[in-house]
């Protein structure tokens, strides 16, 4: 099979996989739940068509390349950079939904996500090398946005995999399975990124790789919406455990609530000082007893 002839089934494929995740998502009532996932969802199964439909358009010898090329072009980085934006939203819903038993923890580690994803872009846009000029520079902007999200999707499955025990979140749980889809995109983007460039044709065997990424990652995310999600119980926390005393002091910060948390003596390290101390003075004093004596 012609590699243009596969790429153009896998293209539909893709359209079909997208629009069945999201019919998964409306009938399961998990819009609500990830409302900035179903955003990027519909941007993703509303905006797919008409892309390739002028991507088609516009390679045909008869038409004015002036009017269709320009339309595809500010088309496709509208909605490039639109997805980046819903990406940024989506790290947060799954970042919530991880932390949804530790009010504490979720509510101080919002803070400082959100303070990360805004360091991150203003790094992102700081390096952009700003060699084009006029309408050329929004695919920089663009690549440096995805760029900034890509790292911070990768931080989130690597955060989520670390510290899956601590929270009590199952393999099974919807937020672990995109946080894995958006991981497998993120790694694909960075690794074919080195291999191609920005004039690389759209029937190549990477973008064929590309695209078999994508069909997966669309196909794991697909199972993991359409399987019964396992319920998530209530998190029961013994009180000397150091997440719960971390949840309690997160939960206190800001309310000018005072906050004593309980440490054992023996993994103290100033405690164990003092007891040396202690023990130093007695001998001295115990000493000096005898020499008068």
């Amino acid at each position: 099979m012609p590699l243009n002839t596969a790429m153009s089934l896998m293209s539909g494929a893709e359209f079909l996989l997208w629009a069945m995740l999201g019919f998964i998502f409306w009938t399961k009532g998990l819009h609500r739940r990830f409302p900035a996932m179903h955003t990027y969802l519909v941007l993703r199964v509303g905006s797919m068509p008409i892309l390739l439909s002028l991507l088609f358009i516009q390679a045909q010898p008869w038409v004015r390349q002036d009017i269709f090329f320009p339309a595809y072009f500010y088309a496709y980085w509208a909605v490039y950079i639109a997805s980046a934006v819903a990406l940024f939203f989506i790290c947060l819903e799954v970042f919530r939904s991880a932390l949804s038993s530790f009010a504490g923890l979720m509510k101080l580690g919002t803070v400082v996500f959100r303070w990360a994803t805004l360091a991150s872009v203003i790094v992102s846009i700081a390096t952009v090398p700003f060699s084009h000029r006029g309408v050329l520079i929004i695919p920089d902007i663009a690549y440096a946005l995805m760029r900034s999200v890509s790292i911070l999707e990768l931080s989130l499955l690597a955060f989520l995999c670390l510290s899956m025990n601590a929270l009590h979140l199952s393999v099974r749980d919807i937020a672990f399975g995109i946080a894995v889809g958006f991981g497998l995109m993120s790694a694909n983007d960075f690794i074919l990124a080195s291999f191609w460039s920005r004039n690389t044709s759209l029937t190549s065997p990477l973008q064929f790789l590309n695209e078999s990424l994508i069909l997966l990652t669309l196909g794991v995310w697909v199972v993991y919406s359409a399987l019964p999600e396992p319920a998530r119980k209530p998190v029961v926390m013994a009180a000397n455990s150091t997440i719960y005393r971390w949840n309690e002091i997160a939960a206190a910060l800001g309310h000018g609530t005072k906050v004593a948390v309980q440490q054992p003596a023996n993994s103290f390290f100033l405690t164990d000082v003092e007891k040396v101390v202690d023990k130093v003075l007695t001998r001295t004093n115990l000493h000096g007893s005898e020499s008068k004596s």
